[in-house]
């Protein structure tokens, strides 16, 4: 379609902009870098497009649990996710923005990062979606940072003059506290609106069960719940300079996930045990005593 990428048309958000002809009948300006560059299993993948006549379209794959906002909402009409569930998909998100962050060449700022973004799969694999703002930048110096305003109201960084990969990081942390507290971003009929100020005002009670989503009935391992909590306002730091990267956002996730999964095998085991001990007792009773 571009004759080997022959006509570069000029740069936009989504990389090189390329002369082409589509079908030797129609001139087209083709978009390809972005799109060509992003593979990565957390993040959505693209199938194809359409273009007949008026009938523009990229196509991607199918998600059929829709996204993480809907699934906290209850307006999915499923049951509701699991903490064990909800760090699952936190980590398959963090993937994702990572892969941006580092496995990119130029690396990448999403710019958009939203629970509305995250989709979930059959099997609740998160994926990341809608590059719609999504930006590349050329690594080192400051040639990374954006000094475009972009993303959706709550989640976008309070440094709005800076917006680099440390933005994707706070509105990382706001998905984070949705998904512990399953509280609305912004609420102005709470006492502290913003998710990070109501959450920060009930941190200072210390009582962890009025933070958490009252929809999981304490069915947690408040250690993992802790260390989540930190992270996540650690994320959303108002200073992007004591945020956390992706890859060290990633590792802590996965260690409140192990810890999350021991605990419960534990738990397990132990009423597995006590189920046999009862059952023993219970047997032993039922045998006829000697005549």
């Amino acid at each position: 379609m571009t004759n080997n990428f022959q006509r570069a048309l000029g740069e936009g958000g989504f990389g090189t902009v390329y002369h082409g002809d589509l079908d030797s009948s129609q001139q087209v300006a083709v978009k390809v870098d972005l799109l060509l560059r992003v593979h990565h299993i957390n993040l959505l993948n693209l199938v194809g497009y359409c273009d007949e006549r008026d009938h523009l379209a990229l196509i991607y794959e199918y998600m059929s649990n829709g996204d993480l906002k809907h699934h906290l909402s209850g307006e999915h009409g499923g049951s509701v996710l699991s903490w064990n569930i909800r760090l699952r998909i936190a980590v398959d998100a963090a993937l994702g923005l990572e892969y941006l962050h580092i496995g990119c060449r130029p690396s990448m700022v999403h710019r958009d990062v939203k629970s509305t973004n995250i989709l979930l799969d059959e099997n609740f694999m998160a994926k990341i979606a809608d590059f719609g703002l999504s930006r590349s930048f050329i690594l080192g110096g400051e040639s990374h940072v954006s000094t475009v305003v972009a993303g959706s109201l709550g989640y976008l960084d309070p440094e709005t003059s800076r917006l680099a990969e440390m933005s994707d990081v706070y509105s990382f942390g706001i998905v984070l506290l949705e998904i512990i507290t399953n509280q609305r971003v912004i609420d102005k009929t709470r006492e502290k609106p913003h998710i990070t100020e109501w959450t920060a005002f009930m941190l200072n009670r210390g009582d962890i069960t009025r933070i958490m989503d009252p929809n999981l009935n304490g069915d947690y391992n408040s250690h993992s719940v802790w260390r989540a909590l930190e992270l996540a306002m650690s994320c959303a730091n108002p200073s992007s300079e004591n945020r956390p990267s992706m890859s060290q956002v990633v590792a802590e996730l996965k260690e409140c996930l192990i810890s999350e999964n021991s605990l419960r095998s534990k738990n397990q085991d132990m009423s597995s045990q006590r189920s046999l001990d009862m059952s023993m007792n219970f047997d032993t009773k039922d045998v006829p005593s000697a005549r």
